[in-house]
């Protein structure tokens, strides 16, 4: 499988009479755009709205971010979701860089959602504020779901692909600023030299513990609940097959932007053939009963093995329940002699002094940490809100809360705010995007 991925850089967005792409220059026509927001009846309202790095915004409750692409040659950019099924991971998609899709409910929050700061303090806690985005606000009618501290949003999730789609289509028949190729060699038909080098796979973790339909992440459109281990091609995680859910604290989220650009996959691929073999991706999932943690443990380990591999990195998407599959797979991996690095947040109380997984195990000894949930965060007031604010306090929102004994409600009158990291939209990123350093004491 070989995929090109041809890039168009953004410079800037502007709204203007047609939707065009020229010289770095996105223009996009406000009413055909929301046009195709509109095509679920289930949208009551909407609008749109461009943000930039440095604009004093504040974006909350935000449920989802999604890069604008094309596939050249016809087909969904998500099969399987917004279009028949079909390959991802081998051809030509056009992706639009540097900005994204946001979407944001104009009123009701929850469990899942979070918020973006594109200026001052807040916005070292989220890869988001530094890219150009187009905001879809706006409001359903799913008024089952308005009071529900989790859910599912699915006619706001699937108004955002579609609006990538349209986007992303303005590239069609353009020649790109640059192509990045991603190819690997069957795993018995590489070199010499490549099969020499120690042989990682990595395995990733997607969120996938609700047994109700609707809110765990997507492979191909299939719940990732449903799903036992399966080995897959990086490229198709990169291309579109992989999409988030509505699910876990937003901090520790996957965003259907990570998986599209995701930074570990690529830093494998630029050192394949170099200093590793880069077998593939395992897909394993988070389950609720310890029995099925455990044989997607045995799977993996099993997998993994078979494959050859050396080594194996295994990325946890969420935190609490889910480090007992973390766990589980890790020591499963190293009782098979796989040398195995996991990659995960933690949890260790506002104070940081809490054990950091649920489940620990001393064979778990190389981890890398994304930093910790709990970690409080006080922001100052910001001039626009797109959403509501108040979301945050009044919606179950991880990371905020209505009152607290001590420090209050997440919102003041005053529109500053005193939250927990958890909150924070894809704030922990897991899957490389993390500018934390450690400090050593």
């Amino acid at each position: 499988m070989k995929l090109d991925i041809a890039n168009f850089h953004v410079v800037d967005i502007q709204f203007g009479e047609k939707t065009a792409y020229a010289d770095g220059i996105l223009t996009i026509n406000k009413k055909e755009a929301l046009d195709v927001v509109f095509e679920d009846e289930h949208i009551t309202k909407a609008e749109l709205h461009i943000v930039k790095p440095g604009d004093e915004v504040r974006l909350v409750p935000v449920k989802e971010a999604i890069e604008p692409r094309y596939r050249v040659g016809g087909g969904p950019v998500f099969p399987g979701v917004t279009g028949k099924l079909m390959q991802t991971g081998d051809g030509v998609t056009h992706a639009l860089k540097d900005m994204s899709v946001l979407v944001v409910g104009q009123h009701w929050g929850g469990f899942q959602d979070g918020l973006i700061d594109m200026s001052g303090e807040g916005a070292k806690y989220t890869y988001y504020s530094q890219l150009k985005n187009v905001v879809l606000v706006a409001d359903t009618d799913e008024e089952f779901e308005w009071h529900e501290q989790q859910k599912k949003n699915h006619a706001l999730r699937w108004a955002g692909m579609r609006l990538a789609e349209y986007i992303g289509a303005v590239t069609k028949g353009l020649k790109s600023d640059e192509v990045e190729t991603y190819e690997l060699e069957p795993i018995t038909k590489r070199s010499e030299a490549v099969n020499k080098l120690p042989s990682v796979v990595f395995v990733l973790q997607p969120q996938s513990q609700m047994e109700d339909s609707g809110y765990n992440d997507l492979n191909y459109g299939w719940d990732c609940n449903l799903m036992l281990p399966t080995f897959m091609h990086p490229n198709e995680v990169l291309d579109g097959a992989m999409i988030s859910g509505s699910f876990m604290p937003c901090s520790s989220k996957w965003s259907t932007y990570d998986f599209q650009n995701f930074p570990m996959i690529k830093r494998l691929y630029e050192e394949h053939g170099k200093t590793i073999n880069f077998l593939g991706i395992i897909m394993s999932n988070l389950n609720v009963a310890l029995e099925q943690k455990e044989r997607a443990a045995l799977f993996v380990a099993q997998m993994a093995k078979s494959l050859g591999a050396d080594s194996a990195v295994v990325a946890e998407e969420g935190y609490g329940n889910p480090d007992a599959d973390f766990t589980a797979c890790y020591v499963a991996l190293e009782d098979v002699g796989i040398k195995t690095v996991g990659l995960t947040n933690e949890c260790t109380g506002r104070d940081g002094a809490s054990q950091p997984l649920v489940s620990m195990d001393e064979k778990c000894d190389a981890i890398v940490s994304a930093g910790n949930v709990s970690t409080l965060i006080e922001l100052p007031p910001m001039k626009t809100v797109l959403g509501e604010l108040e979301a945050l306090a009044r919606d179950g929102l991880s990371g905020g809360w209505s009152n607290d004994e001590i420090l209050g409600a997440s919102v003041k009158p005053d529109g500053s705010i005193i939250m927990e990291n958890n909150a924070m939209f894809c704030g922990d990123q897991v899957v490389g995007w993390s500018t934390k350093t450690m400090v050593e004491f």
